[in-house]
């Protein structure tokens, strides 16, 4: 079902743009990782960049990632998986961590089912993919 995959996509951009506007700046260069990752998703690459401006109203007008996050917690694994993984080059890619990321982190892993093993392990992957 197209609308039910396009309001998970956009649920999905707008939980990483609010994980990148985490550390007070959301940067050209992380605008860029989101919409790769939403493509490998299964994005339209065609509409990304009005999924991207949706997503951000989204991101602003909201104060609970609970409604980002409702829709994607019954996704698979798969998904689960890929977004953590953007998740964490969002955070690394601006070569550090903050306490309210790493709190991010820690309160999606439960919000999404998954075990702060797995996330811890997703965190590890990428630091060393990105050479941290």
């Amino acid at each position: 079902d197209l609308d039910k995959n396009s309001e998970l996509l956009s649920k999905t951009a707008s939980l990483l743009i609010h994980a990148a506007k985490m550390d007070e700046r959301y940067t050209r260069e992380e605008k860029e990782i989101i919409k790769k990752a939403l493509i490998e998703l299964g994005s339209n690459a065609n509409s990304i960049d009005d999924m991207l401006k949706i997503a951000e109203e989204n991101e602003t007008s909201s104060n609970q990632i609970l409604d980002f996050t409702r829709e994607i917690k019954n996704s698979d694994e798969n998904f689960k998986t890929k977004l953590i993984e953007t998740l964490w080059i969002i955070i690394f890619s601006d070569n550090k961590e903050n306490i309210y990321e790493s709190s991010l982190m820690r309160r999606l892993s439960g919000l999404l089912y998954l075990d702060s093993k797995t996330v811890g392990d997703i965190k590890e992957k990428i630091r060393k993919k990105l050479g941290e």
